[in-house]
């Protein structure tokens, strides 16, 4: 009976610890290879999806989070990566999003999300994904 009772006690608790991660919003980034330019489409975009989340700045910290393919080399790609989340850390500069709500983590080539032994995926692991996580009070 115990046994019964600790089952489904724990899947009841199940959806409240899955229920943060549905509320992170995402968005990405892309680069061409080598690069750390955001072109005026992409930023056009980042703020036009920023400004479509209501009450932002209040509700919600910013993750920054860079990754790159593995064409270059571990120490060019980690230089990389990091030039990449600081080119979107500066974007979000200008739309006055406040620095305290950004927190950065360079990835380089390493936690690959897509394959890399193709073009298609390592033309979507060149990017930097722009996760807004909800602020808990």
């Amino acid at each position: 009976m115990h046994r019964m009772v600790f089952i489904m006690l724990a899947f009841s608790l199940f959806p409240l610890f899955s229920f943060a991660q549905q509320d992170e919003i995402r968005k990405s980034i892309y680069f061409r290879g080598g690069s750390y330019y955001v072109d005026g489409y992409q930023a056009r975009e980042l703020s036009d999806w920023l400004d479509s989340i209501p009450n932002l700045l209040e509700k919600y910290q910013i993750q920054l989070t860079s990754h790159t393919d593995p064409v270059g080399g571990k120490e060019f790609n980690q230089w990389l990566s990091k030039m990449r989340s600081e080119a979107v850390f500066q974007l979000l500069l200008e739309m006055s999003i406040p620095d305290y709500l950004i927190h950065i983590k360079d990835w380089d080539y390493e936690n690959a999300v897509y394959r890399n032994d193709n073009y298609y995926g390592r033309m979507l692991n060149r990017r930097v994904d722009v996760v807004l996580h909800p602020v808990v009070f």
